[in-house]
């Protein structure tokens, strides 16, 4: 796998050999995932400083659900819910933050209280400003496909040729924000699993993740408690509840896509439970690389 290097003041992400994990943190009272459980301030900073620990080699922040049907917020009560964390996280933590938003003022607000990365689902495309935003402020880039909005996403999505069509929106996506001035090797991209996607077109997204790297930049991949891993565990009688993201066995059918996603060659993998991804990708990781080395050798 082509080796890439993510470097940003004091940050820098060797990717390649070894899989990067994005730690989760909603600060929002209705994530589909875990429902608030970190809308508070100190919940929040408990829970970072638990992922860091756990091996988090990214954190992303978010204030704004992406659920399906989900409805958008203001860029104030979103700022009011991440920069406290972001602020705080930036002075005591030495992985790279970053913000999860479509919103440029939000973006620009992040990046000065300590962020190092905007992930912006949209692709740069909901806020014409979020390119100059990037561009200025040095930031690493999170490139992602959606078919619509968090709205209307999961409205009867369809495609006449999936990979391909996907392939060409990023591709068009990377050359849009270098055209913004951002630098083509501060750019990640993210075919968006679970973003106007069935459970078939995300199965197989997870088989072709090796076609997007023809685009010549990181791939990140997100399939953390998805809905089509809920749907495949409940058709299978292994879940009685389709909606409980949190059940052991939807965590364990995570683990399984992590392990797909890396062998067929995802850089990053964003997650929830980073405990248990770092482990899957450190086992994963040396099966791909055929590699071992004993502590202390």
């Amino acid at each position: 796998m082509k080796p890439y290097s993510l470097r940003r003041g004091s940050h820098q992400l060797e990717l390649g050999r070894r899989t990067c994990i994005m730690g989760i943190l909603n600060v929002t009272p209705d994530s589909f995932s875990d429902g608030g459980r970190f809308f508070s301030l100190d919940s929040a900073l408990r829970q970072a400083e638990k992922m860091v620990n756990d091996g988090a080699d990214i954190l992303d922040i978010g204030g704004e659900s992406s659920r399906p049907f989900s409805e958008p917020v203001s860029v104030e009560e979103e700022t009011e819910r991440v920069l406290p964390v972001i602020e705080h996280l930036a002075k005591h933590i030495d992985v790279p933050i970053s913000i999860d938003t479509t919103k440029a003022v939000v973006a620009r607000r992040a990046m000065d209280a300590g962020a190092a990365i905007i992930n912006d689902i949209s692709a740069l495309r909901l806020d014409p400003q979020m390119g100059a935003v990037a561009a200025e402020t040095g930031a690493w880039v999170i490139l992602m496909h959606m078919l619509g909005t968090p709205k209307t996403m999961q409205v009867d999505p369809c495609y006449d040729d999936l990979i391909g069509e996907i392939c060409s929106f990023l591709e068009n996506a990377v050359s849009t924000a270098i055209a913004a001035g951002i630098s083509a090797s501060n750019i990640v991209v993210d075919p968006g699993i679970g973003f106007g996607k069935t459970v078939l077109h995300n199965l197989e997204l997870v088989r072709n993740i090796h076609r997007f790297l023809s685009l010549g930049v990181p791939v990140l991949i997100g399939p953390s408690r998805k809905a089509f891993i809920r749907k495949i565990l409940a058709r299978e009688n292994r879940l009685e509840n389709e909606n409980d993201a949190a059940s052991e066995l939807v965590e364990l059918g995570t683990q399984a896509i992590v392990s797909a996603a890396i062998l067929n060659g995802a850089h990053i993998m964003r997650v929830h439970d980073v405990a248990r991804a770092r482990a899957t990708a450190t086992i994963i990781d040396a099966v791909k690389n055929g590699e071992f080395h004993a502590a202390g050798s």
